[in-house]
């Protein structure tokens, strides 16, 4: 269980709440030496100043030396003094009355006494984990933003603002620092990424609980956690991502975190940058000499683009969105005027699209890699009259073709080593590489950065094996850094 220390100014800030053993000054805090015999520490920096070399300042420079992990961290308190404007949402506030132009109000751990500010608050404190918050907002047109943030010293608090900062620590104290004892004692406590809303999640239910079990087996506890859980990252020593990651949305902003306070996090937040960037990829695969399919990156801005098209790639072709950061999924346009029609569609909302020449294969492959090192291959089949894997209906509903997961002896080398030399130039997190082999030379379409892991799919041939490979590599990182 991790030891909380709660660093002051002085003795007498803590004097308005019940006595507790867990305080101490930040004088006995920054002692040489002080506080270096357990690793599994907590810190919850309150000094009255985060400025640049103030004790502080110094609290969270210090903890960050030692291991502790700290609210708020180096990161955070930098990054107040330097970005304090980003996108909030907008919901909540639509409440407020349209005469108002301007609000300014705290929040206590990323709570407000104002039920309307509560999901801001939320989205505020995973920005900037910082214990209490001064922020106004203004209106600009129809959209509000925030015109000013930074952190209030709790030692200046109202008595009525001093009763919610208690309630609310105690709530984030019992919630981050003080979780329940287990029946079992785990020497690591790693954390899941799940979406329980997402209709096509990279492991199901089945498989999770496998990875539970298999984390258990070699002493590490593993909790779920669900996208408004940011606060809980505290609590852990590893985060799995198993939720569909994108740049743009709460599985980014968790791996960020969990790798700025120290946690093993996979896959980290560089390889979703690259991996869910198809521009990024095809040019990076591209310069190393791997094999991809004919490739062509569509400007809207240039009147050419068509011709070009048919030039260098022909018809049939496959239209992608760079970023993948919108639903629009993969197109395969066989003429001029579907190429046409889908291309302005894309280019509705981007100035980019990455076309590829189309290649018809029965299956793809798919050989997962971690650290370096290939643990499974699985060849996926198209769906019936369908050109690729999964066809998506207008009812929600998808269809799929067959699969089998293979022996990685029996797979053609030219499909493993073009898969291992392709993952490696990511990391060394877990990837997914998906590849089309044609003539027997290896194609690679895509790098995954949280490939699926399904029961009864691409655990097939290994089983719990596969299972037990991953989670051992999360202990393995673990003890490296000495959590």
């Amino acid at each position: 269980m991790a030891q909380l220390l709660i660093v002051t100014d002085d003795a007498s800030d803590w004097r308005p709440y019940l006595p507790s053993d867990s305080m101490v000054t930040v004088n006995d805090y920054l002692n040489m030496g002080a506080f270096t015999d357990n690793n599994s520490v907590q810190v919850l920096n309150l000094c009255r100043s985060y400025d640049y070399l103030t004790t502080g300042y110094y609290c969270s420079l210090m903890a960050e030396a030692r291991g502790h992990r700290v609210i708020p961290s180096v990161m955070t308190i930098n990054d107040l003094s330097q970005d304090r404007f980003f996108s909030l949402p907008q919901s909540g506030l639509d409440r407020l009355s349209p005469e108002q132009t301007r609000l300014r109000f705290k929040l206590f751990f990323g709570h407000s006494e104002r039920e309307e500010l509560e999901r801001i608050g939320h989205k505020i404190f995973e920005r900037f984990n910082v214990p209490v918050l001064d922020v106004e907002l203004v209106k600009g047109g129809d959209k509000w933003q925030v015109s000013h943030i930074a952190p209030f010293p709790f030692q200046e608090l109202t008595d009525p603002e001093q009763d919610l900062f208690a309630i609310y620590l105690e709530a984030f104290s019992r919630k981050v620092w003080r979780a329940p004892k287990r029946k079992k004692s785990y020497r690591y406590e790693m954390a899941m990424l799940v979406d329980e809303h997402e209709k096509m999640p990279p492991s199901n239910n089945s498989a999770i609980k496998r990875f539970i079990k298999a984390a258990n087996r070699i002493g590490m506890d593993m909790q779920l956690l669900g996208r408004r859980d940011m606060s809980r990252l505290g609590e852990f020593d590893g985060l799995f991502i198993r939720a569909t990651t994108n740049i743009s949305n709460f599985t980014y902003r968790f791996a960020k975190n969990a790798e700025q306070m120290g946690l093993v996090v996979m896959d980290d937040p560089e390889s979703i940058m690259k991996c869910t960037n198809k521009v990024f990829l095809t040019e990076l695969l591209l310069n190393h000499k791997i094999s991809v399919p004919k490739s062509l990156i569509l400007n809207e801005s240039d009147p050419h683009w068509e011709e070009t098209l048919l030039e260098q790639i022909g018809l049939p072709a496959v239209l992608k969105v760079p970023d993948g950061a919108f639903s629009l999924g993969v197109v395969k346009v066989k003429d001029i005027d579907s190429l046409r029609a889908e291309a302005k569609r894309i280019f509705e909302h981007s100035t980019l699209i990455l076309a590829q020449e189309y290649l018809p294969t029965p299956f793809d492959w798919r050989i997962g890699i971690l650290n370096r090192q290939p643990i499974y291959a699985c060849r996926y089949y198209m769906s019936r009259g369908h050109w690729q894997i999964y066809e998506h209906h207008k009812d929600g509903k998808f269809s799929s073709g067959s699969y089998d997961a293979q022996d990685l002896k029996r797979v053609p080398a030219q499909i493993v080593d073009t898969a291992l030399k392709s993952a490696n130039l990511i990391g060394s997190g877990f990837y997914g590489v998906d590849l089309k082999e044609v003539d027997g030379q290896a194609y690679v379409i895509e790098i995954n950065d949280n490939p699926s892991i399904d029961h009864g799919i691409e655990d097939l041939f290994y089983g719990d094996l596969l299972y037990d490979r991953i989670m051992t590599e999360f202990l393995r990182r673990i003890q490296l850094r000495g959590l």
